[in-house]
């Protein structure tokens, strides 16, 4: 009997001690929870979530190689994945003897035109020839015509002056029709050429396109960030907008969280805030709101109660600040569920338990 009271003392005593500690412990750490809502500060649950960007094909083809893993960390504009490109630089091979084609078809066009030029000038000193042995002939035919009324003259000779005006005139007009067949082959010549230039630049913009099209070939991040998944393999087939690599911009990082309509018009965009998440509840992370919803919505299954769920509430984003996020690039991690506290009073002081402690 004496032996189980010493136990049962000593069991006494061991669980007095716990519970001092257990009192020492929690006044000693109840500045660390989170503040209550009341009229200077209020609060919400969310998720950290990130801005998300996908980087995919423009075309359809298949994906040659991928030069990241997932988890990564990636440069805007560097490149992440290349696409097959043989099939695309047969065809930039074969546009380019095109272009090639059309230029020297154009150079023969201009040739022609020349040509046709030099057929027309002379066309033209043979219609002045003709014109100038024309008058001739019909001067010499009228002084004919008035000896032969002074019987100066023999019929036969007046006569034969007459068949020269005629034949002097049909060769008058025959030059002036080679004149008129000459400047037609000129237009003509000069519309080979304009369909020589716009077959250049058909052909330019194939070129121009297909280069285009090997530069899209080079799937490049839109902007810099964190790889998190890589939704497909080197080989694989992909169609148009076919998704390649997911990134999440580890710069543009947020808590989306929900506040009763209560208190969601007194938030104004810029309003202070502070994250405390569940995974690091010892660190309290500076935000500031950046998104209130205009427009109200019933709370989500999130949220702890359905008395509360039935509440109609406002969404709001507290952005936390890019430079911030600049000094933790590894620590960045989205999903992790938390709280986010908004103060109301802008002349408010924060409680030590929401006071800026980082890493």
């Amino acid at each position: 009997m004496g032996r189980e009271s010493e136990v049962r003392a000593a069991a006494g005593r061991t669980w007095w001690i716990a519970g001092i500690v257990v009192a020492i412990v929690a006044a000693g750490t109840w500045w660390l929870r989170p503040v209550a809502d009341d009229e200077r500060f209020v609060r919400g649950n969310g998720r950290v979530e990130a801005t998300e960007v996908d980087v995919a094909a423009k075309v359809a083809g298949r994906v040659a190689e991928i030069l990241v893993n997932e988890g990564d960390f990636v440069a805007e504009g560097q490149v992440v994945a290349r696409m097959d490109v043989q099939s695309l630089l047969a065809q930039l091979a074969q546009a380019r003897a095109e272009v090639a084609n059309a230029r020297s078809a154009r150079e023969t066009a201009l040739a022609l035109v020349a040509q046709r030029v030099a057929d027309v000038a002379m066309s033209e000193s043979v219609l002045i020839q003709a014109e100038a042995e024309f008058d001739v002939a019909r001067r010499t035919s009228e002084r004919l015509q008035r000896l032969l009324k002074q019987k100066a003259t023999s019929a036969q000779q007046a006569d034969d002056a007459a068949a020269r005006v005629r034949t002097a005139q049909a060769n008058v007009r025959v030059a002036a029709a080679k004149i008129a067949a000459a400047q037609a082959a000129v237009r003509a010549a000069e519309a080979q050429v304009e369909q020589g230039d716009a077959a250049i630049a058909a052909t330019e913009a194939v070129v121009a396109r297909l280069q285009s099209e090997l530069e899209d070939a080079e799937l490049r991040a839109p902007r810099a960030g964190r790889v998190q998944y890589r939704i497909v393999q080197p080989g694989e087939v992909i169609a148009g907008g076919g998704k390649v690599v997911s990134l999440v911009d580890i710069g543009d990082v947020y808590m989306t969280f929900f506040l009763p309509e209560t208190v969601a018009g007194r938030v104004a965009i810029g309003s202070e805030a502070r994250i405390v998440l569940d995974a690091a509840p010892d660190f309290v992370i500076p935000a500031s709101v950046s998104f209130v919803a205009s427009v109200a919505q019933f709370t989500p299954k999130t949220v702890e109660t359905q008395s509360e769920r039935q509440k109609m509430v406002f969404r709001v984003k507290a952005r936390i600040d890019p430079e911030l996020l600049a000094k933790y690039p590894e620590q960045v991690k989205t999903g992790l569920p938390g709280m986010a506290h908004v103060r109301l009073d802008g002349e408010a002081e924060w409680p030590a338990a929401l006071q800026v402690r980082l890493p």
